[in-house]
């Protein structure tokens, strides 16, 4: 039987199971019984031994209907549990050779094989990286394109850029073509571009500063207000990775409009994962200089996190947790008093019970911070020997949880509690410890009102009102 003849019969065969699907990151699901009858025939497929011989095929460049056949066999079983084997079968760098064809359907094949062997193991994708995958690949990017072939470039560029890239990739190039394409009109497009900076930002050194050079910063910023979730998740978590470099790169985030973008996110009903990444960008942001914690500030995000923290689940309460913790712990005076104006220390309380020993020693320290500045705004009032701040955790019950955090398994926990107790509340400590007072091992027989009952503390007289 001649050659084309015999791979239409193994396509058919193959075609008997497996149905084209848009090109997507696709691994069928277990669950589907297509799946089964797929890598059925695909094992057939492996036993007969005719990978090397589809590989073979590839090279085929007078017969370019015959290299696209190949391709689209391969492209299956990649899609399979032994897309391993396709890669090790010498079709690589066939199919990085077809990238220069000049038959359009079979670059477009090959862009669509090497994607779904991008899309599985680090190992296969070194496959691809020694083998020179990623300039032929980039070189598909014309003005020209057909919106379904480029929709398979961006998604197969997408899952080339998962993980770690070794030190000899060039970054810059990749987010040239992607600055560009986080304007596409084609959310599939949109999506992957978005997920390419993501990756990116994770996964190689200094390409926080170099996505913010290509300026993918001003066009992601505005995408967080898109419609679809299937774009807006990509955003947004590009955004926290970007949020996570120096001073200097969030203020770019800043001086773009984030927070004002992201008081609408938390203040609205987007979905819980939309939300905890709103939180860990303006954590990060909080984390800053002052004039950046000004900026949260200014952008009315407090209160929303405040209600997030009293409401929302327990993972997204963390998120939040973190970022009102980190406003607290570096806040001027003034910055602190808006912050206990807008409720923030019963909420801080609470937080003293969570099962994270980083967040709850980053709450001490906010306040730890917050009784400082009562107790410098103590020293500008008339006769007054109390400090606000201090009486409302102590009645709101922070108190309680603080002395409960003496027997945390922690010495840096329990350093900072102990000088908390002894600094603010030396005499209700040493009360509550003294046999000889009634009452005294029952911390709520000292407290006139509940938290729920506590009113907010009244500023001290030498902070200036922050303006609303």
């Amino acid at each position: 039987m001649p050659p084309s003849q015999s791979l239409k019969a193994c396509q058919n065969w193959l075609t008997k199971y497996v149905q084209m699907t848009p090109p997507v990151s696709w691994k069928p699901q277990s669950s589907s019984g297509n799946f089964f009858q797929m890598n059925s025939t695909v094992i057939k497929i492996i036993r007969a031994d005719v990978l090397p011989r589809f590989a073979e095929f590839l090279s085929r460049t007078g017969l370019p209907q015959l290299q696209m056949e190949a391709a689209w066999v391969l492209t299956n079983i990649a899609a399979s549990d032994y897309t391993l084997l396709v890669a090790e079968s010498g079709a690589v760098p066939r199919l990085v050779e077809l990238l220069g064809s000049p038959n359009a359907n079979v670059r477009h094949q090959a862009i669509w094989c090497l994607g779904n062997i991008a899309a599985d193991l680090p190992s296969c994708r070194d496959i691809l990286f020694d083998h020179g995958v990623v300039t032929p690949l980039l070189s598909q990017f014309r003005e020209d394109m057909k919106i379904p072939v480029l929709r398979t470039a961006m998604w197969a560029l997408s899952n080339l850029c998962f993980g770690k890239l070794p030190a000899e990739v060039q970054v810059k190039p990749i987010l040239e073509i992607v600055s560009q394409l986080i304007h596409s009109a084609d959310e599939k497009i949109l999506a992957d571009a978005c997920w390419t900076v993501y990756y990116l930002c994770g996964g190689v050194d200094d390409a926080i500063q170099d996505a913010l050079d290509a300026g993918v910063c001003p066009q992601l910023v505005n995408l967080l207000m898109h419609a679809s979730s299937s774009v807006l998740l990509p955003v947004i978590m590009a955004l926290a990775r970007i949020s996570a470099g120096d001073d200097a790169q969030v203020q770019v985030l800043i001086e773009n409009g984030i927070l004002n973008c992201l008081a609408q996110l938390l203040g609205r009903n987007y979905p819980k994962n939309i939300k905890k990444q709103a939180c860990l960008i303006v954590s990060n942001i909080a984390t800053g200089s002052k004039d950046q914690i000004q900026a949260v500030i200014d952008a009315s995000i407090i209160s929303p996190l405040i209600v997030i923290l009293k409401t929302s689940e327990t993972d997204i309460k963390k998120e939040a947790a973190w970022a009102l913790s980190n406003a607290a712990s570096g806040a001027s005076s003034e910055q602190i008093q808006y912050l206990v104006s807008r409720g923030c220390l019963e909420p801080l309380c609470n937080v003293l019970t969570y099962q994270d020993p980083d967040l709850v020693y980053t709450c001490l320290e906010g306040l730890e911070n917050i009784l400082q500045a009562g107790e410098a705004g103590k020293k500008g009032e008339e006769e007054s020997e109390t400090n606000p701040y201090a009486q409302f955790i102590l009645e709101s019950g922070g108190l309680d949880k603080l002395e409960d955090l003496q027997d945390v398994n922690s010495e840096r926990i329990y350093g900072l509690v102990m000088k908390l107790l002894q600094s603010y509340w030396e005499e209700e400590v040493s009360e509550s410890d003294d046999p000889n007072i009634p009452g005294s091992n029952d911390s709520a027989d000292s407290v006139e009102t509940t938290s729920e009952d506590a009113a907010q503390p009244a500023a001290p007289a030498s902070v200036a009102d922050e303006a609303e």
